[in-house]
């Protein structure tokens, strides 16, 4: 038996649109046997539970790599990711795919040529890329290539995840977007993630509240959630560190001062007040990434 634990993740943090990333310590725990026949999927709900399943894909792709002929596959999924919340879900099942079927068809694939194979399953290396390092990274997709660097923290602040209970799709956060921008906002956004990076990199997170400021995605995104504006409105009135669109949403996530006892309780008087049911979760960096163990 093969355990793959992946991490949650965010990814553009405000500025930072589809090249900055950070993991979270909140898991998918998915393991992996060989059966002797046919595909077993549990822990999922039932519209998951096929060959269809963004896990299996994933796995398979690796297995014609290696041309490894497998019998069957039994799934079993834990997962405190939600789905389709911007928090990484389907990074997550596609690292676990790709380092189970690596293990299970000793492909021996490094961890670069995995990083590269998730990339082009989803995409953009936003995710995938602290999913499987830790830690918050910029990363960039060029020529089939992914390049990055990880970004150091201190462990100075703590993140609050304000999760609603409805979902937004990666793909229809994305349709709403504009085909052209401004140089003003062009310029505005690379200035505010370069800023931000600095911030992080010198500890000097007093400028968190202007560096994590956007123009490209957010404000289109925020139309799709149901009183995003008030929610953010709020937040900047607590003053603290910043607030931003998890992903594609429709998570939101605020920065605070570490251990400061009067942020929870203000961000949960919050959410009480709305008309729909969000939870909180007070989360730190993850500085680990992707790992594989075996049962």
């Amino acid at each position: 038996m093969i355990k793959i634990t992946v991490p949650a993740t965010t990814a553009n943090i405000g500025p930072g649109f589809d090249c900055l990333g950070m993991a979270l310590n909140l898991y998918a725990d998915i393991t992996f046997e060989e059966i002797e026949e046919g595909l077993v999927i549990e822990g999922c709900q039932p519209e998951y539970q096929n060959e269809d399943n963004l896990i299996y894909q994933s796995m398979l792709g690796i297995f014609k790599k290696a041309r490894y002929r497998h019998r069957g596959i039994k799934i079993t999924i834990n997962s405190d990711i939600p789905i389709s919340r911007g928090l990484g879900s389907s990074a997550a099942c596609i690292l676990a795919g790709i380092m189970a079927a690596n293990e299970i068809a000793d492909a021996r694939l490094t961890k670069q040529q995995i990083l590269k194979i998730a990339t082009q399953i989803e995409g953009h290396p936003d995710n995938v890329t602290p999913a499987l390092f830790g830690g918050m990274i910029v990363s960039v997709y060029d020529n089939d290539e992914v390049y990055f660097s990880k970004i150091p923290l201190n462990d100075s602040v703590d993140f609050y995840a304000l999760i609603p209970n409805f979902t937004l799709s990666t793909s229809q956060a994305r349709s709403v977007l504009p085909k052209q921008i401004s140089f003003d906002d062009a310029t505005f956004n690379v200035g505010r993630v370069a800023l931000m990076i600095a911030s992080f990199f010198n500890g000097s997170l007093d400028l968190l509240n202007v560096s994590i400021k956007d123009r490209l995605h957010q404000k289109y995104r925020g139309a799709l959630i149901h009183e995003y504006d008030t929610i953010m409105e709020k937040l900047d009135d607590l003053q603290i560190k910043g607030a931003f669109l998890s992903g594609a949403g429709p998570t939101i996530i605020a920065i605070a001062n570490k251990d400061d006892s009067t942020v929870e309780p203000a961000i949960t008087n919050i959410l009480q007040s709305l008309e729909n049911r969000w939870l909180l979760k007070k989360l730190c960096t993850e500085i680990n990434g992707a790992i594989v163990g075996r049962g």
